[in-house]
């Protein structure tokens, strides 16, 4: 895989991300599931679930994941390289200009836009991953509904809602589960 091609994917991906990692999921799906095709959106959904429970920024690990698979360690280098300059640079800028014009109407405005189009993000990848989970078919029916994953997704939202453990332990947990039930009993 050409090093110079992850790089621009990631400087792509990274100009294009608005509203943080969770926001940011659905552009890289795009990217690397759809238009690069160099992952399949079950491998991106595992990823996605790796990212979850490794320490560190999401974007950049996913952006480590996609190019270490590509093209190794110079790979994972490109990508998470290429996937914080534009951040980076514009971050710079945006404080500067927040800080001089943070008292501007407009300024105010833009801001809340921002936010509501970031929610419009995370839920798009929400959904693509909950119906990727449930539905491994891709065929919504209920014969080819994971019922386990369904159970354990409700459980899962409970909990966290209503306990609010740490998350990275519900997942441990969940995973645990799943593997007791469908590995060592075979359910």
């Amino acid at each position: 895989m050409n090093l110079l091609t992850i790089f621009l994917t990631f400087i792509k991906i990274g100009a294009m991300c608005f509203g943080g990692a969770y926001a940011a999921i659905p552009i890289v799906e795009r990217e690397v599931v759809y238009v690069n095709q160099w992952m399949s959106i079950t491998e991106f959904s595992d990823l996605v679930a790796i990212d979850e429970i490794t320490p560190g920024p999401i974007i950049i690990n996913s952006a480590s994941f996609v190019g270490m698979r590509l093209a190794g360690i110079p790979g994972a280098i490109a990508a998470s390289l290429g996937c914080i300059v534009v951040p980076a640079i514009t971050t710079i800028i945006l404080i500067y200009v927040y800080r001089k014009y943070r008292d501007i109407k407009v300024i105010n405005e833009a801001i809340y836009t921002l936010k509501c189009m970031t929610v419009a993000l995370i839920m798009s990848t929400c959904l693509s991953i909950l119906l990727n989970s449930f539905f491994p078919g891709k065929v919504i029916s209920l014969e080819n509904t994971d019922f386990l994953i369904l159970a354990m997704g409700i459980a899962a939202f409970v909990i966290i809602r209503k306990y609010k453990p740490n998350p990275l332990f519900v997942m441990l947990a969940g995973g645990l589960f799943n593997l007791i039930i469908r590995g060592f009993l075979k359910l």
